[in-house]
């Protein structure tokens, strides 16, 4: 049923599985890194705020080098420690909702990955997902074609489990080079 040849009339029609596979796996991925980046964190127009102030305070008391000035920029330097101190307490009241709010979603992600693999496996357990010439798999037709048969019309038979190692490399390689 899964990844089998259709004769109709003497032309033979390539499955769709290794492709849908591939792109399966692909989704799960850049869902994947998508959650991931969202959990690194952005910073927020607050936090941007607090920043700014307190590089504006640190720089105006840094002019104020003058022993006549120096309880005024004591005083500035006090008022950026006390902004540094309310922007540490903001970050960690901020984290904290970040965590709570998105900690499901990988342990979700996680385990419809694990699921639709382990369909995919069953369906397509001794059945080929894709045939690809012997001449271009030269060194590793044997390892590509675990539980899947071997050789055919001198086209190595790649097998389910091979399918998704070389589809998830592949879609981790493809995520680092876009950057979105």
């Amino acid at each position: 049923m899964g990844g089998e040849e259709i004769l109709i009339g003497e032309q033979p029609r390539r499955s769709l599985a290794a492709p849908l596979i591939f792109f399966i796996v692909v989704a799960f991925q850049f869902v994947s890194r998508y959650l991931h980046e969202l959990n690194k964190g952005s910073k927020s127009a607050t936090e941007i705020q607090l920043r700014a102030e307190i590089k504006q305070l640190l720089k105006e008391a840094s002019t104020l080098s003058q022993p006549s000035t120096f309880a005024q920029a004591a005083k500035l330097r006090r008022l950026a420690a006390a902004k540094e101190k309310e922007l540490v307490n903001y970050k960690e009241v901020h984290d904290k909702e970040m965590k709570l709010s998105s900690d499901s979603y990988p342990k979700v992600l996680f385990i419809s990955k694990v699921f639709t693999y382990f369909v995919l496996i069953c369906w397509f357990w001794k059945t080929p997902v894709a045939e690809i010439p012997q001449q271009l798999v030269q060194p590793f037709g044997r390892f590509l074609s675990w539980r899947a048969g071997g050789l055919l019309n001198n086209n190595v038979m790649v097998g389910i489990i091979p399918w998704l190692i070389l589809s998830t490399r592949v879609s981790k390689f493809a995520c680092r080079l876009i950057k979105y």
